[in-house]
Order: structure tokens, then sequence, then C-alpha cells
């Protein structure tokens, strides 16, 4: 089946100056589909368009192909739809690219799936020192610089950094059943979350009748994603709270369990391999109606398998992140 991305740009590959990343974009915002060719692959994509050529790359996967004809080229990717550019657009790109050496984005990646590490680097210079750095520097002191650590990439993909790396929200879930034991998973996660006293003053609403799922999306401003394959509404719950504070106190520490509970949660689920969107506007008064509750709404989190993988998105640097009072 065709695909509904359109293509955008070539650009520097995150870890080697000799391939590259072919970008395509869909129509809302962050829908971005990433293709990443190698040196040879690139080599050859090249040599055809120099040539006016039509014919085929084939990717390091052995199944996916590029085929360049003579009005339009396609992407036939391994599980994935069809991709389409006109020629003529995609091999000016290409060959302007190849005229000019270029530099890696400094993102670290672990496979080719595109899990970069939680460090990403965009210096406009490249740092022949990265290997040279002495082995005591600190944290603070490699946030500063702008030289943070790479990160090992033989982690497994449950491990909590690469959980913390490669964590995407999605808006477009799969229609796959997600398992019991993963939703038990994640449920266990909102239990063992830090709390203010180890009180939990928070609930879970686990739903999943349809009709009270159509009526979140209604309550949540119509925002269909909120009709997923797993959806837990998180309420905060004061009166659990058995500390000696004024009301206002209580019910912020509440807020804070639950908010918590959640992050837990979302991580539990990126853990066992689904994606998530957290939902923070929406109606409480509807949302307290639906559920047939008086506990207040703090968030909802909307679970399953994604539609298609995406790349993580780049964040800000560390250094512009953080400061440091000393």
């Amino acid at each position: 089946m065709k695909n509904t991305m359109d293509f955008q740009t070539v650009e520097p590959s995150y870890t080697s100056k000799e391939g590259c990343r072919i970008v395509w974009k869909g129509i809302d915002e962050d829908d971005t589909d990433v293709v990443i060719l190698n040196k040879n692959e690139l080599e050859q994509l090249v040599e055809l368009f120099k040539k006016n050529s039509t014919g085929e790359v084939e990717l390091e996967d052995q199944t996916s192909i590029i085929r360049i004809n003579s009005d339009v080229t396609q992407f036939n990717l391994t599980n994935h739809d069809l991709l389409e550019v006109k020629t003529s657009e995609i091999q000016k790109q290409i060959l302007d690219y190849a005229k000019v050496p270029h530099e890696p984005q400094y993102v670290y990646v672990g496979t080719k799936e595109f899990y970069p590490s939680v460090w990403i680097r965009d210096d406009k210079e490249p740092n022949k020192e990265l290997d040279k750095k002495k082995t005591n520097q600190s944290l603070i002191q490699a946030i500063l610089s702008s030289e943070p650590e790479k990160i090992r990439q033989d982690l497994s993909p449950t491990d909590l950094f690469r959980v913390f790396s490669t964590r995407r929200s999605t808006r477009k879930f799969s229609k796959t059943k997600v398992e019991d034991w993963k939703v038990d998973k994640i449920l266990s996660a909102a239990d063992v979350a830090p709390t203010a006293g180890n009180f939990q003053g928070f609930q879970v609403f686990l739903i999943k009748n349809q009709k009270t799922k159509e009526a979140l999306v209604e309550a949540a401003n119509n925002q269909p994603y909120v009709n997923a394959p797993v959806v837990l509404v998180f309420c905060i719950d004061p009166e659990r709270v058995k500390l000696k504070f004024p009301p206002n106190i209580l019910e912020k520490f509440s807020l804070q369990d639950a908010t918590i509970a959640a992050s837990f949660s979302l991580l539990a689920a990126s853990g066992v391999g689904l994606s998530t969107i957290w939902i923070g506007m929406f109606d409480e008064e509807k949302v307290k109606t639906i559920l047939g509750t008086e506990l207040r709404p703090s968030s909802i989190l909307c679970i399953g398998y994604p539609d298609k993988k995406k790349p993580p998105k780049s964040r800000r640097k560390l250094k512009d992140l953080i400061q440091v009072i000393e």
C-alpha cells in the first residue's frame, strides 16, 4: 500500500560521514520516516543517478529495495508501506548531497532501527578529542563542556537507559491486542512508584469498555488516540495521604503521587515494547462523570503497539537544560 509520506530532504548520517538519512514527512508535524543508507548503498544510488539510469539498490537487510524508474523512485521497505518520490526531485538532492563532504550529526546510534542513546550532540565542528577525554571526568563537567560520555550500546532493549532514550509518543496505534501480562507489568509499575509517606495518594482506572473509551475521547477535546487498546486514567486521592499538613498540601502530594505513578507506567510500557501518549488536556468534570467517581483526574495514559515505529525526537543539549549552582 502506498504511504502518504512526502520526501523531504537528504541529511548527514548520525554515525558516519559516508552514509545519509533520507527524511520523509507526513501530514502531522511529528509524523516522520527516515531511511538510513550506508556508504555502499549511497554510492550505488549516486552512480545510478549520475548516469540517469534506471535500476535497483538492495539495502543491507537484503529484502528492502530502492527501485529507480524514469519518473518515480520507489522505496520498497520490509514491513513498511511503499514510499514514492519523483525521480528528478530525489536525484537532484542526492547528487547535490554527494558533491560535498559531510560530518556525522553526533547522535550515537545503537542499531539499524535508529535507537540513539540519551546523548545528543549537534556540534558544528567535529570533536577530534572525544576519545581522548579524561576517564575521571564528572557528569557536570561533561555537561558543561558538551562532551558527554558515550552510553554503552550493548544494552538490552529493556535496559532502563535504553528505554529512556528510545521512548517515543505515538498518536496512532495498531489494533493488535496488548497481552495481559504486559498490562500487569504496567500496573505493577504504578503500584511501586514512590509516593508521599508511602500512602499512595492516587487511584488508577483501567478502561476496558469501548463506549467508555469513546466518551473519554469526547471529554479529551476529541483526541482520537484516547481510544487506544489500553487506557489508564490516573486520579488523585488526597484522603489516602495520612500526613499532618493542610488540605492544599495533601492535594499537592497526591497530584505528585499520581504523576510519578503514571510516569512509571509509561516507562514500563516502553520497556515491554509498547508505545504511549500522555493526555493532559481534558474536561475534568466530564471525566469524573464518565468514571463515576469524585476523584479528580490528573492524566490519561493511552497505550498500545504503534502503527509504525518512529525515531525519538532530538532534545536540547544537557548544558542548556541544567543550571549548576555552586
